[in-house]
């Protein structure tokens, strides 16, 4: 087989970038090692930045998102048994964010590039990636057996898990990486949301948060030990937890309901440095991972997918190659800001281990002054809901 450019993945960064060079004229084909039916069910991120909606809408797959998202204006801060409302709208001139799960994001781009005749391969394992210096080519495993790719570029949007970051030597790469020593225990519930908005709870217990997937679903969160296994946490232990921690002193309460999903996610924020290899570039999580706290991981996969796109249409409408020189630099600048910001998000939020009442002080005075700042709000505001694509 023979393509411009080979994408291995098709999660939201692989899906996003074909569908985007298809509108340019460049062909593609994506590999993925799964099925279509597990890739449109696998339950991931759901919040959106104005500039990620912008963008799907603009690039033709919207209409569901339009019709189905849940548009939020802000989120609440909540600790000391009081909550704080960051007003994204009139902290930003108008911006938001949309609820709209990644498995719906996938199940549109799906549609749509198999109804422009896109080529998606599922259950094709891409077991190598080689010669990517000179002339890429991909092997991959379909139906027992092993077929090869060949292309102009690989775009790496296999997850940090998957084989094209391990591909790039060693001695090429520079990763920067901080493990943090708490998890997310998340559960997806049968109950309407409690809330219109995103709930952030910092309270002497550890961290909880309350998320949407639709008007009737609710997606919550409680910080955990990492080591904790999810069979020593029972369902009405977690809902009792989860009230603990989110009440308030004029009484608010939180409704439970039957539990359909629930797992224990580990929290770490990794780079890898430079984001491209040759004509290997790495896209998403292949490059980068943030903790869930900011909501980026899906949004900065998007924003990387942008400037590759436009670094492509250079290349093959005019034949320069200084934007895809500089793929790795423009990206990073991106990348290294919403890493900072997830930081923040996270170390303010969070308990870390044995803290003591000074450190536990702290939290509480940086939320105040967050809360009460409008400078401060800003900056919470201007990030959470995407810094502008012209300004990595």
């Amino acid at each position: 087989m023979r393509t411009q450019v080979g994408i291995v993945g098709a999660g939201p960064a692989g899906l996003v970038l074909s569908h985007l060079l298809y509108r340019q004229g460049i062909e593609s084909v994506v590999l993925e090692m799964h099925s279509r039916d597990y890739i449109e069910s696998r339950v991931r991120a759901g919040v959106l930045e104005q500039g990620t909606v912008d963008l799907l809408i603009q690039s033709g797959v919207g209409a569901r998102l339009q019709r189905e998202g849940l548009v939020h204006h802000g989120i609440e801060l909540r600790f000391n048994g009081a909550g704080h409302r960051i007003d994204f709208a009139g902290l930003t001139g108008g911006q938001g964010i949309t609820i709209y799960a990644q498995h719906e994001v996938i199940k549109d781009l799906v549609a749509a590039r198999l109804a422009a005749g896109g080529i998606i391969i599922f259950d094709a394992e891409a077991v190598s990636i080689r010669d990517f210096e000179d002339n890429p080519r991909i092997s991959f495993q379909r139906n027992g057996k092993t077929e090869e790719l060949l292309c102009d570029f690989i775009a790496g949007c296999d997850g940090f898990h998957g084989i094209c970051r391990p591909a790039i030597p060693a001695s090429a790469l520079q990763i920067h990486e901080r493990i943090y020593p708490f998890a997310w225990l998340g559960i997806l519930a049968q109950v309407a949301p409690a809330s219109n908005e995103l709930i952030y709870t910092y309270h002497e217990r550890g961290f909880a948060l309350l998320s949407m997937r639709s008007p009737e679903i609710s997606r919550l969160y409680l910080q955990c030990n990492p080591e904790d296994e999810i069979a020593k946490w029972p369902d009405q232990l977690i809902w009792e937890e989860l009230r603990a921690r989110m009440a308030t002193r004029d009484g608010w309460i939180l409704k439970d309901g039957p539990v359909l999903q629930k797992g224990i996610t580990p929290m770490r924020s990794f780079v890898a440095e430079p984001m491209q290899y040759g004509k290997l570039f790495l896209l998403g999580d292949a490059a980068h991972i943030v903790p869930p706290t900011g909501a980026k991981g899906l949004n900065l996969a998007v924003a990387d997918v942008r400037v590759f796109t436009d670094a492509l249409v250079e290349f093959y409408r005019r034949g320069k190659r200084d934007a895809l020189e500089r793929y790795s630099e423009t990206c990073l600048r991106r990348v290294w800001k919403v890493q900072r910001f997830s930081w923040w998000m996270t170390s303010m939020l969070h308990r870390f281990p044995n803290e003591d009442s000074y450190s536990h002080h702290l939290h509480l005075a940086e939320l105040d002054y967050v809360t009460s700042s409008r400078a401060a709000s800003t900056t919470l505001a201007e990030n959470y809901v995407g810094l502008p694509f012209d300004a990595p």
